[in-house]
């Protein structure tokens, strides 16, 4: 628990900062390691070029959000790692290391939907008052796991509600709502307090509601994949946490939530 503490202390400001100022780099090399660290959870094979073609699509499909490039680019993206995947698989047919149609797909989801999941962060950054909507899925995803934890430690009491997570508790997941709802409202007032930005608070507390709704369905998503494929951590490249997508496993769900609402129904004016 102490390094976990240490780590979020040391690394959490500069992730912060890198959100606040320009999230694309950080996105594209985030979605390149989760690429990564999915594929080797799920073992797909290695002696192939699957991993380099998976991984250089996960990386380069933000940078088009970035320079907005529109749909050619994601459709570009997609069609060459397509077609080099099936290359591969065609090329290994009929032999001992032949390429099964689930890696593929499992390529095309950790190369394509992952990071097309994670630019919305690039995109609410480049909105109007985008330095402050960028947060939104950062408190979603970061604060529901807090607000969860304690809440199932001093009240959880009807565990085992699902398998993917026995230990995680009924309160737990509601308490974690409930303080995404609590943690949006006071970044809401913290925002309408330091600057000049007309705020909608009830549009804030349902933007932290369904939030964290979602969150907590995106970490049992992928605790999912790591039960079925019998693997306790994705990586160990963040001491306490586990590797990448360990960490930002419910911020693929938290993000396009979180831009699709604030597209639907602006908050900030």
């Amino acid at each position: 628990m102490a390094i976990r503490i240490l780590s979020s202390l040391v690394l959490g400001p500069v992730f912060l900062a890198l959100m606040y100022f320009n999230p694309t780099s950080m996105v594209a090399a985030m979605c390149g390691m989760i690429a990564y660290e999915l594929l080797r959870a799920t073992k797909v094979a290695r002696h192939n070029s699957m991993y380099f073609w998976t991984i250089l699509a996960a990386a380069l499909l933000p940078l088009g959000e970035y320079a907005q490039w529109g749909d050619w680019y994601f459709r570009l993206i997609a069609l060459g790692l397509l077609c080099a995947l099936f290359f591969v698989a065609i090329q290994k047919h009929g032999t001992q290391g032949a390429i099964g149609l689930e890696h593929v797909m499992i390529c095309m989801f950790a190369g394509l939907l992952i990071p097309t999941m994670l630019s919305s962060l690039i995109r609410l950054r480049s909105m109007d008052q985008g330095q402050f909507l960028v947060f939104l899925p950062v408190i979603s995803a970061f604060l529901t796991d807090i607000g969860a934890y304690f809440t199932g430690v001093f009240f959880g009491k009807h565990r085992g509600i699902t398998k993917v997570s026995p230990n995680k508790s009924l309160e737990g997941y509601l308490g974690g709502v409930a303080f995404g709802g609590v943690f949006m409202l006071l970044y809401s007032t913290v925002l309408g307090f330091l600057t000049d930005v007309s705020i909608s608070y009830p549009l804030m507390a349902l933007y932290g509601l369904c939030g964290s709704a979602v969150t907590e369905l995106g970490d049992l998503s992928f605790s999912l994949i790591k039960r079925q494929y019998g693997v306790k951590d994705y990586g160990n490249l963040i001491p306490g946490h586990g590797g990448m997508l360990d960490r930002f496993d419910s911020m693929i769900f938290a993000a396009p939530m979180l831009l699709a609402l604030v597209e639907l129904f602006p908050p900030l004016g």
